[in-house]
């Protein structure tokens, strides 16, 4: 199984904590989307050996696009490479471009999941992420969504500077009564080039409450369980039969070719990434070129990824399969970094398979840095 993203570089206005690559001019929209169409083309002419279950449009704001596009890159998706019967299709989608009638359009093609960018329905905090839609917009979504898709997903933020308890079980509750199969709720992240990081650093904006962070995480975790979502990744959290199935492979290493400027691919020995820049982008594809930069994976590095992609999920980390994929002695070094954490019930052993307790979901990534191999020999 493979999956096919195509990232569509645009939106409408930059939020305050994305780095991402998009632009906010939609001057150049038409010839990224040709120079997508060519690069589709030419990963079909030299090969890309692996059958394809799931199309994820993510972006930027891929809901920018019309109803006619997105089945246009549906069928060219099809016809290239050939989608499974029971492929997974997700549009990411703002609130404020699913109007009544594009959805009813949306329900009516192909796309068989929408994963919704709520990120919260406090007024304020939407300001503050200068995030364009409102809460009404949301929750007007929602209402139409709920009603026409069997499948959809809400994306929520916690730890948003200058929120609290009160805010974040609000948000969780309005969320949930859409009743939505699928929830992704995401820590904020300051990152560097972004407006937060500026605002914070002004002192215009209060900074991210670590502890406060951790508090909205615990309670996200016990208020989903208890209402039957599995917690199969550190930010993800499904019905039975509805976990993200593009999002799923990522996190159990299975191949998958991003499309569009910035995209990444990930072919199970190598991966390779687009230019972020679309000018760049689009006269590579001009001239029929793939405007990739590849990186050989070592050993060592599948190992690293093996690992953080593990501790993140459900699935935990296989002593098995590190030992067969890598050798005894990586299989060793892992069991001896993860000794403390073990001790500590941060991490549990359970039938040959490493994971992550209760206590140290929040903190995969850091766990993961610790048993990566740093210098091997």
């Amino acid at each position: 199984m493979s999956g096919i993203y195509l990232h569509i570089p645009f939106c409408k206005q930059a939020c305050h904590y994305c780095n991402f690559h998009f632009s906010t001019s939609l001057k150049h929209k038409a010839g990224v989307l040709k120079a997508m169409e060519e690069e589709m083309r030419l990963f079909q002419e030299v090969g890309w050996g692996f059958p394809v279950e799931t199309l994820y449009f993510g972006g930027g704001t891929p809901s920018l696009l019309s109803v006619g596009e997105i089945a246009h890159f549906i069928g060219l998706a099809d016809e290239l490479f050939g989608l499974g019967a029971h492929a997974e299709i997700t549009l990411e989608a703002n609130p404020d471009d699913l109007t009544p009638e594009k959805i009813k359009a949306l329900a009516q093609s192909p796309v068989n999941r929408l994963s919704i960018g709520v990120q919260s329905f406090d007024e304020g905090e939407l300001r503050a992420m200068n995030r364009a839609h409102t809460p009404r917009q949301a929750l007007e979504c929602l209402e139409a969504v709920s009603g026409l898709f069997d499948n959809f997903s809400v994306d929520l933020i916690y730890g948003i500077p200058g929120s609290n308890m009160e805010k974040w079980a609000l948000n969780l509750s309005t969320a949930l009564g859409f009743r939505p199969p699928h929830i992704s709720a995401y820590a904020m992240t300051v990152e560097p080039s972004t407006a937060l990081h500026t605002f914070i650093e002004k002192g215009i904006s209060p900074p991210v409450d670590e502890e406060e962070a951790r508090a909205q995480f615990e309670y996200l975790a016990d208020t989903l369980e208890q209402a039957g979502y599995d917690h199969y990744e550190t930010s993800n959290f499904g019905f039975p039969g509805y976990y993200s199935r593009n999002n799923s492979a990522y996190w159990q290493g299975k191949p998958y070719l991003g499309i569009g400027p910035a995209a990444h691919s990930f072919d199970g020995r190598r991966r390779w990434w687009n230019p972020a820049h679309n000018l760049k982008y689009n006269r590579a594809l001009e001239e029929g070129v793939l405007p990739r930069e590849i990186e050989e994976l070592t050993p060592r590095d599948r190992y690293n990824e093996a690992v953080m992609t593990g501790l993140r999920s459900r699935w935990g980390v296989s002593l098995a399969r590190v030992r067969e994929d890598f050798g005894p002695h990586y299989e060793a070094y892992l069991m001896q970094q993860a000794r403390p954490f073990l001790e500590s019930q941060l991490l549990f052993l359970d039938d040959g398979v490493l994971y992550t307790g209760r206590k140290g979901k929040f903190l995969a990534d850091g766990i993961a840095s610790d048993l990566f191999m740093i210098n091997l020999k």
